[in-house]
This record gives structure tokens, C-alpha cells and sequence, in this order.
């Protein structure tokens, strides 16, 4: 089986020269998703039994930032689209064999926030529903939604294939905007049980069909992970594009000092990013080792933010034109690290509450 790393490589060179048009497009070109796809993103959680990779964090992570750095909005899609194999693995083995039974490489979207709704009826579920922000999903082979499932305080993921739910165009967002995070629809759509998991299963990652470790890890811990990869790799890119603007070109003390401060920031952010991912592999997740793989995501976040905010302006003013990279990475940077996964008033409280002992 092939290593992540030197297919995300490869990935990442088809990816950036799609990476502008894509952005105009808000779509990611087929070439760049058949890309993804073959390099191995969609199967690295997929268990071995399928003929999944069964990976690790650290190495998804490194793969994810390399992609980044070329084309943040299919780093995001990659990242995203591992992480679905992830949960889609906490499904019952005869759920598992309809996804992967012909083979690993599906496209899997997912749809994380609760909605919908779902009826209990003999054999599984009717389902129905809009979920927003499900990134990917025009090139999705089957998406995981949740919803509520009869009692309102119990919510299970439901695994529906591409042919039963519609896409509704929504999307319409300043950064990250080639993910394609549109809305998908679906109309009273049966389930079958074995398509079924509760949600309390990937929130505590107690998986009852996978002793794999990274089948077994809180939602809470590796959240900011899945998003905070893509951000790395974008503000690494504006660093590259901002010292490819800048070389040759005498400049003030003052845009030497930016420029060293934002990449010491985008330094420490990867600290922070590879520790997570480094302890998600090699430790047992306790509540607080989850808090502060949570804090160490959204904290590498707004470090991120900080930086790139500082490479623009290190820019100039011919970084904000629109066909300059550096104005598209800004844009993604400051999509991804708004995403909930990575607000830092979020995670500060759990993390604090371990330092107290509450």
C-alpha cells in the first residue's frame, strides 16, 4: 500500500494549478477530485478488513497540510473526506460492507449538526431533512447526516447514498469557497438499521465494530484537527507567496519584522497541530488530554489568523489583487478558523475545568 505523504505531494501540484479557477468557480475541477480520491484520502481511516489504510492522525495531517499549501479548499475536502471514513466506520459491519464491500475509495460527505427529521419504522428510519454546509458533496458517493431519531435528545447518524438526497446551491462564502458546502436535501428516504449509529458512539468513541485506535478517539479531540490542517497548509502557502512577492525588493524594518513574526506564528501553530495529532495516535484520550488537543487546534488557529493578517500587509498592496495567491490564502485562512471547531472561547472552558479539577 502506498504512503499518504508522496501522493498528497503530487496532489497538491494538480490542485494549485486548478486553485484559482476553482475559487472563481466555487467547485473543485474533476481532475483535482479524481486526484484526491486515487491518492488515498477517502480510504486512510477506512478499516483494513475493506481494504482500507486504517491510518494515523499524524501522518492524514501532514498529507492534509501539504495539499494546503497549493489548494487549501481540496485540503479541506481531503481532510474532510478521511475523517468521514473515520465515523463511518463506527456503522454496524453489514453498513460497512454496502459502503466499502467493492472496494475503499468512496467519497463520503458529512453532515455533523443535527437536522432533519427521522421516524422509526420496521427494519430503520425514514428520513428527511436540510443539511447545511456539507462540503464536498457534489462529489460525494454517500453522505452521513444526523438527526434527531425519535426521542429529541438522542441523535443518530444516518448513511444515505448519493441517489437519494438533491443538492441545493448555498453556498456563498468569501473564503474557502471551491469546497462547494452546499445544502443537501433529502425526501422521506428510507434507512436501514445496519446504515445506522448513534452519535453518543463518535462524541464518546466507544466504537462497538473497530478495536483500530483512531476508531476509538473522542469527536471532541480530533475536531479541531480535521480543520485546523487545511489552515495550516493555507497559511503556509501565503508565507511562500509573500516571500516569492517580496524577494528581490528592498523593504522596511518594519515589513522584515512582519515577516518574521508571522512565520515564527505559523512555526508555533504547526507545534501545536502536531502535537495534537502526535497525541491522538500514541496516548489514551482522556477528558483532559481531549480539552487540550481541543485548545491546542483553536489556539493554533487564531495564531494562524494573527499571521496571515500580518503577510498581507507585509505584501502590500499587490497581494490583494485578485490574481495573486495571497488574497485567496488570506480568505481561506480566515474561513477555516471560523469554523466552530476552532473558536477558542469554545474550548477554553473544558480545558480550564481540567486545570481546576471541576
Amino acid at each position: 500500500m502506498q504512503e499518504l505523504l508522496p501522493l498528497a505531494e503530487k496532489l497538491k501540484a494538480i490542485a494549485a494549478e486548478h486553485a484559482q479557477a476553482a475559487d472563481r468557480a466555487g467547485r473543485l475541477d474533476i481532475a483535482v477530485v479524481q486526484a484526491l480520491t486515487s491518492s488515498g484520502f477517502s480510504r486512510h481511516f477506512v478499516p483494513a478488513k475493506w481494504g482500507g489504510s486504517e491510518g494515523t492522525f499524524a501522518e492524514l495531517t501532514q498529507a492534509v497540510i501539504a495539499v494546503g499549501e497549493g489548494c487549501p479548499a481540496t485540503a479541506w475536502c481531503a481532510s474532510l473526506s478521511a475523517y468521514s471514513g473515520r465515523f463511518a466506520a463506527y456503522l454496524p459491519v453489514a453498513g460497512q460492507e454496502v459502503l466499502w464491500g467493492n472496494g475503499p475509495d468512496r467519497f463520503i460527505v458529512s453532515g455533523l449538526v443535527a437536522s432533519g427529521s427521522a421516524t422509526e419504522v420496521e427494519g430503520g428510519y425514514r428520513i428527511g431533512g436540510r443539511w447545511l454546509y456539507v462540503s464536498g458533496c457534489e462529489f460525494g458517493d454517500w453522505a452521513l447526516l444526523c438527526g434527531p431519531a425519535g426521542d429529541p435528545s438522542v441523535a443518530k447518524f444516518f448513511a444515505v447514498p448519493r441517489e437519494k438526497y438533491a443538492i441545493e446551491a448555498t453556498w456563498d462564502s468569501v473564503g474557502m469557497k471551491a469546497t462547494g458546502s452546499h445544502t443537501l436535501v433529502v425526501d422521506d428516504v428510507f434507512v436501514p438499521s445496519h446504515l445506522t449509529f448513534e452519535r453518543s458512539a463518535i462524541m464518546t468513541g466507544r466504537n462497538e465494530h473497530s478495536t483500530a485506535p483512531a476508531h476509538n478517539v473522542p469527536f471532541g479531540a480530533a475536531g479541531g484537527l480535521t480543520f485546523a490542517g487545511p489552515a495550516l497548509g493555507a497559511a503556509i502557502g501565503a508565507l511562500n507567496t509573500t516571500i516569492a512577492i517580496l524577494a528581490g525588493k528592498k523593504h522596511s524594518p518594519g515589513v522584515a519584522q512582519g515577516l518574521a513574526r508571522a512565520s515564527g506564528e505559523i512555526e508555533a501553530a504547526r507545534l501545536f497541530v502536531e502535537r495534537v495529532a502526535a497525541t491522538l495516535d500514541t496516548q489514551p484520550v482522556t477528558r483532559p488530554t481531549a480539552a487540550r488537543c481541543a485548545r491546542d487546534s483553536a489556539l493554533a488557529a487564531e495564531l494562524l489568523v494573527t499571521a496571515v493578517n500580518g503577510l498581507v500587509k507585509a505584501g502590500g498592496t499587490s497581494g490583494l489583487a485578485e490574481t495573486n495567491d495571497l488574497q485567496r490564502f488570506w480568505r481561506d485562512v480566515v474561513a477555516a478558523t471560523s469554523h466552530v471547531a476552532l473558536r477558542f472561547e469554545i474550548s477554553a472552558g473544558p480545558f480550564t475545568e481540567t486545570l481546576l479539577g471541576a
